[in-house]
């Protein structure tokens, strides 16, 4: 079986389908999918859809992209937090990437979303584009620190070692199936599959072969198929401890 611990499904893209999509990935050997969320009306959209769909749950939050047209409501977000579809706050982090203009507002909404991780006690989805150096002291900053994943891994193996030692995961895309990826080649060989994730990021990160299709969950098996070509070890392997380790990190399993 496999987990997509990333699938954008309450994003427009999958407005009309949405609930094909998902048979479809279950078809595919798909037994869970987590759907994250980028700011108020996706986080609500999240947990309609997981309310609805057996095996699909969610996180909630304000994606760094958004926080300069959408105040972080604390009030709001707590409510929704305590869903029981909920498995975990995000994705949340930093973006420099887009805008360097408001660096200082999305510290402080990175930092009240990490706050709000412990009130409930649920791991992150860390979304970092840029911005590796500033994201480490603001996970660190946090007592106990928070637990969770680096989503859409693309850092070196010095960042990747550090996030290791911090007890967070590391999860991978589509990205790693295209050739001109060395790097994360290289972190993925070193990284150990007991802290490993797949995502699809759909509709975003499409592998090959299906690179200029819209990405979807049931693709998910070509990120794994990718990460045991690296590792030389069975597919199966693969797809059995990242389920394992997407369970124990969002308690799937309760």
């Amino acid at each position: 079986m496999f987990i997509d611990t990333h699938a954008h499904l309450n994003f427009k893209d999958f407005d009309l389908d949405y609930i094909q999509v998902i048979e479809r990935a279950k078809k595919a050997g798909v037994e869970k999918v987590i759907i994250p969320s980028s700011n108020l009306k996706t986080s609500l959209k999240a947990i309609e859809i997981a309310e609805e769909i057996d095996g699909v749950f969610t996180a909630v939050g304000l994606h760094p992209i958004h926080v300069k047209d959408e105040d972080f409501n604390e009030t709001e977000f707590l409510r929704l937090a305590k869903n029981k579809k909920v498995v975990a706050i995000g994705e949340i982090g930093l973006d420099y990437y887009y805008d360097k203009s408001n660096l200082l507002s999305q510290k402080e909404v990175f930092a009240k979303s990490l706050r709000l991780a412990q009130v409930v006690s649920k791991p992150v989805i860390v979304h970092s584009r840029e911005a590796g150096m500033d994201i480490l002291p603001l996970l660190l900053a946090e007592s106990p620190m928070p637990r969770g994943v680096m989503h859409c891994f693309q850092e070196d193996w010095q960042f990747a070692q550090t996030i290791l030692e911090m007890g967070f995961y590391l999860s991978f895309t589509g990205l790693i199936t295209f050739s001109k990826n060395q790097k994360t080649v290289e972190v993925i060989k070193k990284t150990p599959l007991e802290r490993i994730l797949i995502e699809t990021d759909c509709p975003y990160m499409t592998p090959e072969p299906y690179r200029g299709k819209r990405n979807e969950p049931a693709y998910i098996v070509e990120v794994a198929r990718k990460i045991a070509e690296i590792k030389k070890i069975p597919l199966e392997k693969v797809a059995t401890q990242t389920s394992k380790n997407a369970i124990e990190l969002f308690k799937l399993d309760k």
